[in-house]
């Protein structure tokens, strides 16, 4: 079934999907900030050097992101020539953005990263919360406040475009939370990221959280959202902050990133665009793209996606049961909701196993060039009834052995 068929049939199920390249406002525009490179590349056994970042940074930008946050310049030397080569390569229509601690060294080595860029971003963040305040970073709220300030305005003598981050907002008192905002905005800061660091919030509470920010601050600022996924609500806290104001969501390539990862790219966008009636929000994600870009960081770091994974597993447009089989076949709607092509996969995928039923196999049979009588039908399904038994999964080999037997065993003349 073409592509363009199957998504306007899904737009009458489902309410029609947000063309790629749709008109935006102000008022509807979301923002992805891609952080794969950084807070991604924290995640245990998903480093990569900088050619690898490299390669990586020139996919996410073809992909469509807005903001690409390239590193941590103060980390390492390492790190401060990936975001320099990254913010060199960078095109006309993307920001790279480097991460800096409320500390002049931090800011000031962010800001040296930066300058090759065409649109640059110091995004420079400080803990709230008072377990943070009080454990890690030993200091009382009048300092922290301090510190935002500080930190701010030093960045804004650097770059026109500032990120602000209350680390750990959503365990941080609400009251101070707003205060912490208002002081950045006050010293210059163009975006406010409401970060759920630990992956402690839910849906309902993060709108709230998020709502609350925006009367506090007004709608001059940007107000972003970055999930972590410790509850598995990464995506749903993101979209839920999403309708309460949200215009920038920060989101990893696969979901990588620190311990169980951050709200997913491909699960975020996708949201966006099949449920377009009930989130009627625009991005500039190409999403034909998401497929190849999440393999190739696949490639690149040497961990594969999970084959149950939303949008880019890949169990994700494959059916085993008889009865889905079937469905699909008939009308891909039945079970699917966006296309494969839609995302870049080629194609859907019946996978043939003791779940299947006669119309997966005679379909995967003639598209190998058989053509099967009606009489002949049960003496083949029972034999690969017998073969699935024995394996999980049936594959062609085992298909065109399969057929040889049974044409051996068939009458002479037949």
């Amino acid at each position: 079934m073409p592509e363009g068929n199957v998504e306007s049939k899904i737009g009458n199920v489902t309410g029609k999907l947000a063309p790629l390249g749709a008109a935006s406002t102000p008022g509807n525009r979301v923002r992805i900030f891609d952080t794969t490179l950084r807070d991604g590349e924290q995640s245990p056994g998903c480093s990569m050097n900088t050619p690898e970042k490299l390669r990586m940074a020139r996919q996410l930008e073809e992909l469509g992101v807005d903001i690409l946050e390239a590193g941590f310049p103060i980390a390492s030397t390492g790190d401060f020539e990936a975001v320099r080569q990254v913010a060199q390569q960078a095109g006309d229509t993307i920001t790279i953005a480097a991460l800096a601690r409320c500390a002049p060294a931090d800011i000031l080595r962010s800001a040296e990263a930066l300058e090759p860029a065409r649109h640059a971003r110091i995004h420079v963040f400080l803990a709230t919360s008072d377990i943070h305040l009080e454990h890690k970073l030993k200091i009382g709220r009048a300092e922290a406040l301090e510190r935002i300030g500080t930190a701010v305005r030093l960045a804004r003598q650097h770059v026109e475009d500032v990120e602000f981050s209350c680390e750990d907002s959503t365990r941080t008192d609400r009251a101070f939370l707003c205060e912490a905002f208002q002081t950045a905005v006050q010293a210059g800061a163009t975006t406010l990221n409401i970060p759920d660091t630990v992956g402690y919030t839910a849906p309902r509470e993060y709108a709230e959280i998020t709502a609350l920010v925006r009367r506090a601050v007004g709608e001059g600022p940007i107000l972003s959202v970055h999930c972590h996924d410790d509850l598995g609500l990464a995506v749903a806290n993101s979209l839920a902050a999403v309708e309460a104001g949200a215009r920038q969501i920060e989101c990893t390539i696969n979901g990588i990133g620190e311990r169980a990862g951050n709200a997913a790219l491909e699960e975020v966008v996708m949201a966006l665009r099949v449920r377009h009636d009930l989130m009627p929000y625009t991005n500039g994600i190409n999403t034909e793209l998401l497929f190849p870009t999440s393999q190739l960081l696949s490639e690149i770091i040497g961990v594969p996606v999970q084959p149950n994974k939303a949008i880019v597993g890949r169990n994700a447009f494959a059916h085993e049961a008889g009865i889905h089989q079937d469905g699909v076949l008939k009308n891909a709607l039945t079970y699917e909701i966006m296309t494969p092509q839609s995302v870049g996969v080629p194609t859907n995928m019946l996978v043939l196993g003791k779940h299947s039923g006669r119309h997966a196999l005679l379909s995967r049979l003639e598209g190998l060039g058989y053509r099967i009588e009606a009489g002949q039908i049960n003496d083949i399904y029972r034999r690969f009834s017998e073969l699935a038994d024995r394996k999980k999964v049936v594959v062609e080999d085992d298909l065109v052995r399969l057929m040889q037997h049974h044409e051996q065993s068939l009458p002479a003349g037949v």
